[in-house]
């Protein structure tokens, strides 16, 4: 009754549209959810999130679940995942992608990119974690968010380039792990590939672990 009485004066909304959802319907509407543009890296081990890592970061595999377009749908969601605190939109993707990774191979542990512990306290909680938490649970895996830590806070880095990305990069992680870590097949998860620069700065520190190796997953990659 009281769940009733919520969803009386304050009604759930589409997290892609905004719209009423129907009574059926959670976090997404069914229209959005079939409008949301997909990626099927999985069917493609030469994809093209694969090709952002070439030269740069031996994974075994790379992917993303869904593109991310200005204005979209996903851009909408992966806002509200991020910044207005709706963390069942992760659980949600990671839910979905489960199958598609399922074909992929074996993993053995799920460790995402961290969030600095100032960021961390700022926000509350980082946005990958009920992402990475929904693909332990589906892939039967452990989650590990302590293995990596951030280093250095900065406040953004959407205006740096490539480049400086890359070297300001190089330190900005830290690992602390002992003999149960090594050779282990780690997956590392992001919410948006865009350079590949943060995840490629995080691979190559978990390669520090002896007999490790990676693959990288993301909730989206930034499309044109």
């Amino acid at each position: 009754m009281i769940t009733h009485l919520v969803n009386l004066f304050f009604p759930p909304i589409c997290c892609g549209c905004n719209g009423l959802l129907l009574m059926n319907e959670k976090t997404i509407c069914t229209s959005c959810r079939h409008a949301i543009p997909l990626t099927n890296h999985h069917l493609f081990a030469e994809n093209e999130a694969a090709q952002k890592f070439y030269g740069r970061l031996p994974v075994e595999y790379a992917g993303a679940f869904c593109y991310f377009h200005k204005k979209g749908i996903v851009q909408q969601m992966i806002h509200k995942l991020k910044y207005k605190g709706e963390e069942e939109i992760g659980s949600l993707i990671g839910h979905w992608y489960c199958d598609d990774l399922r074909s992929i191979g074996d993993f053995d542990v799920i460790v995402p990119v961290p969030l600095h512990k100032k960021r961390l306290k700022q926000r509350g909680y980082n946005q990958v974690t009920t992402f990475g938490k929904a693909l332990a649970e589906g892939l039967s895996i452990p989650y590990d968010d302590g293995l990596l830590t951030r280093n250095v806070y900065s406040k953004t880095q959407t205006k740096k380039n490539l480049l400086a990305r890359s070297i300001s990069g190089k330190s900005t992680f830290g690992i602390s792990y002992s003999e149960e870590h090594h050779n282990k097949h780690y997956l590392l998860i992001d919410d948006v590939l865009t350079t590949g620069s943060t995840l490629e700065a995080c691979g190559r520190t978990l390669l520090e672990i002896p007999g490790s190796r990676i693959s990288v997953v993301c909730m989206a990659m930034s499309h044109s």
